[in-house]
């Protein structure tokens, strides 16, 4: 089954070049020239990843994802301006999975969409058992990429489920946050340890009754966060 992509940006140039290159490969390629356009494109499909820029008419690329997310955890890349850190940190901070500065190579949009695809499907094989973690009021159950606190689901992004599965899997040890940017987004990913601090503090914005003093994911001054069990 061919994987779907979205592609959205206002430059019509640049999304048929990246149609053309993503359909080389045998994806179905769908285009959103505005934000709004994106929102309900997304409603529509469950795609594979979408790629998604700043600057947008109508709802800006923020947005766009903002709204996505409230009701899908599909993977999305952000492409932000040149050397624009903010953009970055922003598109993370509202949701993102990963991003890419404009202007790019094309082979680098192909193969950071591929990574996306790949892990994703691999976290998709079925497995033999469920796998079902409890703690206090957190249950988190591997199996279906599922996290519920005291019985109410919270909507994690892929990459925020990929970081509390990781160290809830290996409670008590302490991950570096460039330990966690290798692990959980590959050792070819070109962002910084930033992007392990703004995950960090989404999750706990979203599983911890107090982000402050939180009760699951701790930090160890100096040293990383962990899982204490």
């Amino acid at each position: 089954m061919s994987k779907k992509v979205l592609v959205v940006d206002d430059e019509k140039l640049i999304v048929k070049g990246i149609r053309f290159t993503l359909e080389q490969d045998g994806m179905e390629v769908d285009c959103a020239y505005d934000g709004e356009e994106a929102v309900e494109a997304a409603k529509k499909t469950e795609y594979d990843v979408v790629l998604l820029d700043v600057m947008l008419p109508k709802l800006s690329g923020f947005d766009v994802c903002q709204q996505i997310r409230e009701f899908s955890n599909m993977p999305i890349i952000m492409l932000t301006a040149k050397g624009d850190d903010m953009d970055k940190i922003l598109g993370l901070e509202y949701g993102a999975d990963d991003y890419i500065t404009k202007p790019f190579n094309i082979l680098e949009v192909k193969a950071r969409i591929k990574a996306i695809m790949r892990r994703n499907s691999r976290k998709a094989a079925p497995v033999a058992e469920s796998k079902v973690i409890t703690y206090k009021d957190l249950k988190l159950d591997s199996e279906s990429r599922r996290v519920f606190i005291a019985g109410k689901e919270v909507n994690l992004t892929a990459k925020e489920f990929d970081v509390l599965e990781l160290l809830i899997l290996n409670p008590n040890k302490v991950y570096s946050r460039e330990n966690l940017l290798n692990i959980v987004w590959g050792y070819d990913y070109p962002g910084d340890v930033r992007t392990v601090d703004v995950h960090i503090r989404r999750l706990r914005e979203k599983i911890e009754s107090n982000p402050s003093d939180p009760a699951y994911v701790h930090t160890k001054w100096g040293v990383g966060y962990y899982f204490q069990s």
